[in-house]
């Protein structure tokens, strides 16, 4: 055992203890009265935050010596691959992240099934539990639809991006697994974009008309009519690279604060875990939304 270690060591249980100690003394301070003064009440806060403070401070660097007794120093190297790595599927080179993508649709396509067959004959005209979260998603993506176009164009698209939305909070949460999102994969975001960049053309065409569709490209002037064919093929390619580039850059955060912290590298992580893997995700999931209902009404209006 090394002297850091071993110091490490002495430090975590020295504060654990001393948390334990202050945390019995603050029991014995009475809780300020309802009409107590805002100093007292934040005094007597304090008193009972410091204790459970210096308990997981001594928790955290007491395990963190002991894996370091164990395991020895992290041999942690720092590496990003911008493509997911390949591996062989019948004799074909097939992305991992592909493979992760069809696990995440087969998992969602399994619960649709089981969702239909168990839960959805259960429906009462009073809505509670589980049917209460189902309609309030459903009920809000489609208002949100709605009034984000110039015109109705159905349930369908709703659902397809509420397919969307699920797909993808489903790819951010296999990070929780240790494995790397399909979303960090530019093959996987290009693919969505492209469905993106079809529906914009089919409701564009299916509302005005190919003649209509091709007559608004030019419009104020035909000689802008090169120029908003090179825009409308730049979408799918802008939405593809946002998506991949912010999914990338929060996968390399998460290894950064791996490797920064070695063996350390618990607790920690799994707090920035939730930003990273629930919070952020989702705001992809709002902002590619939002971008396909701009992209598909700026094709209809």
């Amino acid at each position: 055992m090394n002297v850091k270690t071993l110091v490490l060591l002495i430090l975590g249980a020295l504060l654990a203890a001393g948390g334990l100690v202050l945390r019995a003394l603050a029991r014995k301070f009475p809780e300020p009265a309802a009409d107590a003064q805002k100093p007292e009440v934040r005094r007597y806060r304090r008193r009972k935050r410091l204790p459970a403070v210096l308990f997981w401070l001594g928790v955290w660097l007491s395990v963190t010596a002991l894996i370091s007794l164990l395991f020895g120093p992290s041999q942690r190297e720092f590496s990003v691959e911008i493509l997911p790595p390949l591996t062989s599927v019948l004799g074909l080179p097939v992305s991992s992240a592909v493979l992760t993508g069809f696990s995440v649709s087969g998992a969602l396509i399994l619960l649709a099934v089981l969702f239909r067959l168990f839960v959805f004959p259960r429906f009462t005209e009073t809505p509670h539990g589980l049917q209460n979260v189902v309609e309030l998603a459903v009920e809000w993506l489609s208002r949100y639809c709605r009034a984000n176009l110039c015109r109705p164009l159905g349930e369908n698209l709703a659902a397809y991006l509420f397919t969307v939305a699920l797909y993808m909070i489903g790819c951010a949460a296999v990070e929780l697994l240790g494995l790397r999102a399909p979303t960090s994969d530019i093959l996987t975001t290009f693919a969505m974009a492209l469905v993106t960049f079809f529906l914009i053309n089919f409701y564009g065409i299916r509302s005005k008309g190919l003649g209509g569709r091709l007559r608004s490209m030019a419009r104020p002037t035909p000689v802008i009519f090169p120029i908003k064919i090179l825009t409308d093929v730049a979408v799918p390619v802008s939405l593809a690279c946002r998506l991949f580039g912010n999914m990338l850059g929060g996968m390399i955060v998460m290894e950064l604060l791996y490797f920064a912290l070695g063996n350390a590298a618990f607790g920690a992580p799994a707090v920035l875990g939730l930003y990273f893997n629930v919070f952020h995700p989702l705001i992809q999931v709002f902002i590619f939304i939002t971008l396909s209902l701009t992209f598909i009404n700026e094709a209809i209006e």
